[in-house]
């Protein structure tokens, strides 16, 4: 496993959220965002951490103090129960070096550690295999395929994964 910290997300993390707006990582969200809609982003990301509604972090590896990419969780109903969602990004200069599911584990046990019991839900779309093998690898279970609405109007044909933290809580 490579190693990985994960820091909260912070004012400083606004240059992190530009280079990850791009076509290949915002495609599960309707394409690159505007500079404008880029601050909304990263001023929701600190409003929701204030609140306590949502947890993002910055993925840092040794060298690249700046990050590497992100990982959270935030408040998410699913089928009318409370639960937990979760996303990340890893720049394309990073991928392929297990930084995505080792960081998807070290925000799943950064949940845990904070009280979270809630279960956790991850949308990869099904035509991703790379993010459904991040859920695999970090130990999600697969529930199914769902249309899932990724934002008001963008419907994507994704696979629901789940990481029961009670469970795991437990074991």
């Amino acid at each position: 496993m490579p190693e990985i910290e994960l820091r909260p997300w912070s004012e400083d993390d606004l240059a992190l959220l530009h280079r990850a707006n791009t076509h290949e990582l915002m495609d599960q969200l309707g394409g690159p965002e505007n500079d404008e809609q880029v601050l909304a982003r990263h001023e929701r990301y600190l409003r929701l951490q204030r609140e306590g509604t949502a947890h993002q972090f910055r993925i840092i590896i040794p060298g690249h103090p700046d990050g590497v990419g992100m990982v959270g969780y935030w408040q998410h109903d699913w089928h009318g129960e409370p639960a937990l969602e979760s996303g990340w990004s890893v720049e394309a200069e990073f991928r392929g070096q297990g930084i995505a599911p080792t960081a998807v584990v070290a925000m799943l046990e950064t949940a845990r550690a904070t009280g979270e019991t809630l279960p956790v839900h991850a949308y990869p779309r099904v035509d991703n295999p790379a993010s459904n093998a991040v859920c695999r690898k970090a130990g999600f279970r697969l529930l199914g395929e769902e249309q899932f609405e990724a934002k008001p109007g963008l419907v994507l044909h994704t696979n629901d994964w789940v990481f029961d933290l009670a469970a795991s809580s437990r074991a």
